[in-house]
């Protein structure tokens, strides 16, 4: 009984890690609102768009950092090419997900863009990495 039990937890741990691994929480920063469309169509042509958080209003005098945030399915995707947009500037980005989707984003920008990395940070199921993007 308690084997099939163990099978049971494993069949849903693999899910559980499958599901972990395809999401990629995308956020992007210091950058005008065309850029972070353009880098969202970029990623829009890779992958299945699962979710977008609008950008906060400004309640507070003083400056305040717009981040706009997306989530994309890394498992589920077109994966067409696309003309690499033109920035305005250089956008911050922040991915987090799963090791081998975070991966996967990073390497479909890097078609578009020229990609620096700042920082990376590892954890148990999940990595987290800085990029600074910039146009070709």
């Amino acid at each position: 009984m308690l084997e099939g039990w163990h099978k049971g937890r494993e069949e849903m741990s693999d899910v559980y890690d499958l599901h972990i691994d395809t999401d990629v929480t995308v956020q992007l920063s210091d950058c005008c609102r065309e850029d972070a469309q353009a880098v969202f169509e970029v990623l829009d042509h890779a992958y299945r768009l699962e979710d977008v958080v609008p950008p906060g209003q400004k309640e507070a005098p003083g400056p305040v950092t717009t981040v706009w945030t997306a989530t994309f399915d890394t498992s589920d995707g077109r994966h067409e090419k696309t003309t690499p947009p033109r920035l305005a500037g250089k956008v911050g980005v922040l991915l987090t997900g799963g090791y081998h989707a975070v991966g996967e984003v990073e390497k479909t920008l890097a078609t578009g863009f020229d990609v620096e990395s700042r920082q990376s940070v590892s954890g148990d199921q999940e990595t987290e990495a800085r990029l600074l993007l910039a146009a070709r």
